[in-house]
Parts: structure tokens; C-alpha cells; sequence
């Protein structure tokens, strides 16, 4: 159950957008832990009207294709979770967070869709082929194709250096920003 209401959210968003205070002053009127979570109400409602405030009773699903776009959006330029969820039409920025530290962590199939329920472990003999034998299929032990086979593990586990270098240098960029960010956003509060 959502921890606030439509009617609430709405009452504060027209608090703040009559000109009643600010988000810091709103959230410790309204007694809302987070300025950020007025910000995001306000953000919501003027990208998507009421239905931002609305807490949504069907779940939308998004393509593996729109996972990987936002995914490699948000790694690739300086935008916020928030930002970017107002720019792709996402109204809850924490799904984003979920789908970059999954990313993170296992790579792009970790996207892709799963299916539900319990994983089917054995399937029902079929009696007709329960008595046949097994037929052994020759495999090509020639020089040439050993050599082939070779070559393209070779190719693979050069491919595989590189991706993991090239995954490596992304994070440490991506940190590098994020301390930048944060001793500017230090300074700054400090000259004020």
C-alpha cells in the first residue's frame, strides 16, 4: 500500500506550485521525511498531470530494448535517476536504479524478461523413445577444424578482455564523476 495518498500529494504539489514554499519548507509542513520526495511529486505532476501522482494498479512492461536504451542512457551522460525517468516517460526513477545495478552486475541479460513460477525440472518420459538407442554422431576430429576451433576461442576470450576492460574504464569514469560532483556540490555549500 502506497504510504501516501493521491489527495495528499495533490494538496502539497498545489501548495508548492500557489507559491507557498519551497520543497525543504513544504516537506517539514507536511511532515514528509524527503524535500526530494516533493520535488518528485512536483516533477511528476507537471510531466504527467494527475496520473503522476496516482500510484499505478497495473504494471507496465517495458522491453528489453527500452531497459538497454535507458540503462546505457543514464551510463553514458551526467543525468540524474529523476531527470532521466521525467525524459523517458518512467514515473518511478527507482526502477532505473534497479535495472543499472543489475546491469552492473550481470551485463545485459540480466534485462531480459524472466519467467515467473517454478522452473520446470523433469519432463514426462515418452515411451517411445525410451527404447530406442542412442545414436552416436561423429565429431570432426581434423586437424583443420581443431584449429579453427582454436582460432575462434582465441577471438572469444580477446573479445571477452576487451569488454571487461572497456566495463572496468565505464566504472571508473562514472565514479570519477560522481566525486567531482560531489566536492563541487561541497564547495558550494561551503561558499554559501
Amino acid at each position: 500500500m502506497s504510504k501516501y495518498s493521491y489527495e495528499f500529494k495533490k494538496k502539497v504539489v498545489n501548495a508548492y506550485l500557489n507559491g507557498e514554499g519551497g520543497y525543504k519548507y513544504l516537506a517539514e509542513q507536511y511532515g514528509v521525511p524527503s524535500h526530494s520526495k516533493v520535488k518528485l511529486w512536483v516533477d511528476n505532476y507537471k510531466s504527467f498531470g494527475d496520473d503522476g501522482l496516482k500510484r499505478s494498479r497495473q504494471q507496465v512492461k517495458y522491453s528489453f530494448e527500452k531497459k538497454l536504451f535507458v540503462v546505457e542512457l543514464y551510463l553514458s551522460s551526467e543525468i540524474s535517476y529523476q531527470d532521466l525517468a521525467l525524459q523517458e516517460g518512467i514515473t518511478n526513477p527507482s526502477m532505473i536504479v534497479d535495472w543499472v545495478n543489475r546491469f552492473r552486475a550481470a551485463g545485459p541479460d540480466a534485462l531480459r524478461p524472466r519467467r515467473k513460477g517454478r522452473k520446470k525440472i523433469l519432463d514426462k518420459p515418452d515411451n517411445n523413445t525410451q527404447n530406442k538407442p542412442l545414436v552416436e554422431s561423429p565429431v570432426d576430429t581434423s586437424v583443420e577444424h581443431v584449429k579453427e576451433l582454436e582460432d575462434e576461442l582465441l577471438k572469444l576470450r580477446i573479445e571477452n578482455a576487451f569488454l571487461k576492460e572497456l566495463r572496468r574504464l565505464r566504472l571508473e569514469d562514472e565514479a570519477k564523476m560522481r566525486e567531482r560532483r560531489e566536492s563541487s556540490a561541497a564547495s558550494e555549500d561551503s561558499s554559501n
